[in-house]
């Protein structure tokens, strides 16, 4: 009796909520039937944007604020902390469809902030300045997608099956140019990039014998990296790497590069920096961002920023 008077008692507010439930339940297949892509390019920007691998670039170019940076920093005018916040502002993907294969070029625009926590003072022990530098950045990648089936539904018709590698920068005159960047993988293989949008590697296994070899590294592993570049000043630039950021912008860390060898070419310097950094054991996907500037940039408060960027994804097998 007691149980049937429970019932009884609830049995309205249970009636609405299986209402509230059935409605709410067709609203979302209502929405998830209107999501799905209705032509071919709908399709791939649906896929480029839901992928892992391009995805895991933006929190390590993003360093939302300053940063320390390991490795020693000896400058005139003492920067402690230098970091940059990018805001994506613009994102196209341009598709040209050739037959079974579609070639895309992703390109992002970026309004940035470069953040250098400094002091003016050489005898002080704390910085006593924080000085914001506005720029903006654009960064490309090329896509390749391969179509294996010809269903009504678009994104069921094609695969991300290669990327290049990304790079870009600012727009401004450039001082500073990458020419270069070899990467010594854990195993013993290399990786030589000479133009990242023109290096291209497999996102797809099937697809593996088309493209080079995706870099694929154990945790807490340790790769060196090596960058050439022409600057149009003899003193240091400042070169780092950021690494090792999820999808949240945890776990990053960032690195300066250390000068090996500087050459003058008669109109400009040819630099070697090498650094090695050492992978987490977090699974997944993950970018090695490279940002190059010239010295001036965080040694002189009123320097525009003049910045060069190349990246490499990399996954973390535990």
């Amino acid at each position: 009796m007691k149980t049937f008077n429970l019932i009884e008692k609830n049995f309205l507010p249970i009636i609405i909520l299986a209402i509230f439930s059935f409605f709410t339940a067709c609203q979302e297949e209502t929405s998830v039937q209107t999501s799905e892509p209705k032509t071919d390019k709908e399709a791939m920007i649906q896929i480029a944007d839901e992928d892992s691998l391009l995805a895991s670039f933006e929190p390590n170019y993003n360093e939302d604020g300053v940063m320390d940076v390991m490795g020693k920093i000896n400058t005139p005018i003492y920067p402690v902390k230098v970091g940059q916040r990018m805001r994506l502002v613009n994102r196209v993907l341009d598709i040209n469809i050739q037959g079974d294969t579609a070639y895309g070029t992703l390109t992002k625009t970026f309004e940035g902030t470069l953040y250098i926590l400094a002091k003016y003072d050489t005898a002080s022990t704390r910085p006593d300045t924080l000085i914001l530098k506005p720029f903006t950045s654009v960064i490309t990648r090329k896509l390749v997608f391969i179509k294996i089936a010809n269903t009504e539904f678009p994104k069921r018709n094609w695969v991300l099956a290669a990327v290049s590698l990304p790079e870009g920068g600012t727009q401004t005159p450039e001082s500073i140019n990458i020419t270069r960047m070899t990467v010594f993988l854990p195993n013993g293989d290399t990786l030589v990039i000479n133009s990242p949008n023109d290096y291209y590697l497999y996102r797809r296994w099937g697809f593996w014998w088309r493209w080079r070899n995706f870099p694929v590294v154990p945790a807490n592993s340790q790769l060196t990296i090596r960058v050439e570049v022409t600057s149009a000043y003899e003193q240091d630039d400042f070169v780092t790497l950021t690494f090792g950021a999820d999808a949240r912008g945890l776990h990053r860390a960032k690195k300066r590069f250390v000068l090996v060898s500087s050459t003058f070419n008669g109109t400009s310097y040819d630099k070697v920096y090498e650094q090695t950094f050492q992978t987490h054991q977090y699974r997944g996907f993950f970018h090695a961002v490279l940002n190059a500037m010239p010295g001036q940039v965080v040694l002189d408060d009123s320097a525009p920023v003049e910045q060069e960027s190349w990246g490499v994804p990399y996954f973390i097998r535990p």
